[in-house]
């Protein structure tokens, strides 16, 4: 009876903290999409209202026409796609070669990689912008790219799961006569789906987001990012004028979440696969 008690009571407890946490992040997501379709007069009405009472679409165009926000999604897709592409490909390379491979000093290499999750990576902020600025790379896609490719995370995390795999798996390949890249390519990558998806979901949202660096880096709408566009949106606003800000950050989410969305399945497929063969 105590045992049914119990476990009644983390049940509610469990809901409690889940509703809570929707209410946390929904409301505040529900809010700047509501006031995205308000009108100026409504924006700063009191007390609040949540709905507006005409839905509009003018703090939309309205973005299109003070700031090149096309541009700045270009620029956005392009540094992410490739910053995606360089750190799952060198981040899945790095993992099996410490992993798989015997070489003298792996630990210590591994040690490295540890080490530089841990540097906060303002600390490197200076001297990346000196070396950047002699190369002339300042407002390029490579300036923004090259310093921001590094692969700590994503060698910590897939070598990790290649640790976990058993060994014998991979001596029946061994055995098999299967080279590096077909044991990586046919043996490896198909059972560590849930691992790298989710690698790849957090290293584009990562991404996606990052400001300070190509703050510091863009100097047009040649390299800027969509969230510097979000900053020059609202410095030509003002503070007084909100609702195209709302409404740029909703088109800024929206493709990170429909990546979430369409790649979730995937995630799922992947983890009950990897149940099964595991």
């Amino acid at each position: 009876m105590i045992s049914t008690n119990n476990s009644l009571l983390l049940k509610i407890m469990g809901y409690v903290g889940m509703i809570a946490a929707i209410l946390f992040i929904g409301v505040p997501l529900l809010f700047i999409v509501l006031t995205s379709f308000k009108q100026q007069s409504e924006i700063y009405t009191q007390p609040v209202t949540w709905v507006p009472s005409e839905f509009s679409l003018e703090n939309y165009q309205s973005v299109f026409e003070r700031v090149p926000f096309l541009d700045y999604f270009k620029n956005s897709v392009i540094i992410t796609v490739i910053l995606c592409a360089v750190k799952i490909v060198l981040g899945v390379i790095s993992a099996y070669a410490l992993s798989i491979l015997r070489f003298p000093g792996r630990n210590l290499v591994f040690l490295l990689v540890i080490s530089a999750l841990m540097v906060p990576s303002e600390v490197t902020v200076i001297s990346n912008y000196a070396f950047v600025s002699q190369l002339g790379w300042r407002d390029t896609y490579q300036g923004i790219i090259v310093p921001l490719a590094g692969i700590a995370f994503g060698t910590f995390l897939m070598r990790n799961h290649f640790m976990s795999i058993p060994t014998e798996l991979i001596e029946a390949a061994r055995m098999d006569h299967c080279g590096h890249f077909r044991m990586l390519w046919k043996v490896l990558l198909p059972i560590s789906m849930p691992t790298l998806v989710a690698f790849s979901m957090i290293t584009v949202v990562n991404e996606w987001n990052q400001y300070l660096w190509p703050f510091l880096m863009a100097e047009t709408e040649n390299s800027a990012t969509l969230p510097i566009g979000l900053t020059m949106l609202q410095n030509n606003e003002g503070v007084s004028n909100w609702g195209p800000v709302m409404a740029a950050t909703i088109m800024t989410m929206l493709p990170v979440l429909v990546m979430f969305l369409a790649l979730q399945q995937y995630m799922i497929k992947g983890l009950i696969s990897g149940a099964v063969k595991g």
